[in-house]
């Protein structure tokens, strides 16, 4: 049977794009790799981080929205990503107040952004960085459907569960150990409905190596009752979309061509760089971009 390897990358809504960026890159660690704008509205960046070479697994990106109203995570919607860092990373940080707790045996530190994004370290054999995915969290007011078609078509094996005062975590794992494999199912009792905005995610993306897997995932989806978008072009790989029974919005995207196609490896991240149809209005978009102060 086909699986999907894990976790592509993560997208993201914030507040202030100077906030997001100092959040990221100084509290999380991680390295702005592409300065680009959101492809429906140019007039907003489109900010990616990840490792040095920005690899699937280890990509996370934010639409940042200075005038967003604070959004509420609730069913039908992602509510946080976790990295895997290594045993007594958590320990090393001097600027997170959050106390750690502990999640299937693995101690957990929960940090929260300016605009209240839930982001999580979860401390894990085996992490040699903390640029990695560990795991995305989805809330959902019913797991059942979702963990039917995470096991039954894309390959996931459901691994622990655990009820907690309020709810349960029902966790799903794909096979082969690549970064980001994880994805757990939290059902929250009496939980508010969700709404849309600045702290929140906006989608979950999974890993199809290549095109031909792109497309056979398009094809069994639809022969299992989830039809897709067609294949959109978005710059650094192309994307599917399609919702899951619980709501969530997931993408099926491409490693290729991947970040360093309109880029230096070297120099990822440096300069602002535009999808071809916006080429004609750079300096237009420019000027109405916040300027950004982006460690080197």
């Amino acid at each position: 049977m086909p699986t999907i390897p894990g976790l592509h990358h993560v997208t993201a809504i914030s507040g202030n794009a100077q906030a997001n960026v100092d959040f990221v890159t100084g509290v999380l660690g991680q390295k702005l790799i592409k300065k680009t704008v959101n492809f429906d509205a140019p007039d907003t960046y489109h900010l990616y981080y990840g490792d040095a070479a920005g690899r699937p697994g280890s990509v996370l990106t934010f639409f940042p929205f200075a005038d967003a109203a604070p959004g509420r995570p609730g069913p039908g919607m992602a509510e946080a990503y976790a990295y895997a860092v290594p045993p007594g990373h958590i320990d090393r940080l001097t600027d997170a107040s959050a106390t750690p707790s502990e999640r299937f045996g693995a101690r957990v530190l929960t940090l929260r952004a300016p605009d209240g994004g839930v982001a999580e370290l979860i401390e894990t054999e085996g992490a040699t960085d903390a640029h990695g995915f560990h795991s995305v969290t989805l809330n959902l007011s019913d797991p059942g459907p979702t963990a039917r078609l995470m096991t039954g078509v894309m390959g996931y094996a459901e691994t622990a569960h655990e009820v907690f005062a309020g709810g349960e975590r029902l966790r799903l794992t794909a096979p082969g150990g690549a970064e980001g494999a994880i994805v757990d199912l939290v059902r929250r009792d009496g939980a508010a409905p969700a709404r849309q905005g600045a702290g929140t995610i906006h989608h979950v993306a999974f890993r199809a190596p290549t095109g031909a897997a792109q497309l056979d995932w398009r094809e069994r989806l639809a022969a299992a009752g989830h039809p897709t978008t067609p294949v959109i072009d978005r710059q650094y790989f192309d994307a599917i979309y399609f919702r899951e029974p619980g709501g969530v919005l997931f993408e099926i995207a491409t490693d290729a061509p991947g970040f360093a196609v309109d880029e230096d490896p070297a120099q990822l991240g440096q300069s602002l760089k535009l999808p071809p149809k916006y080429e004609a209005m750079r300096d237009r978009i420019a000027r109405a971009l916040p300027p950004l102060s982006v460690p080197a």
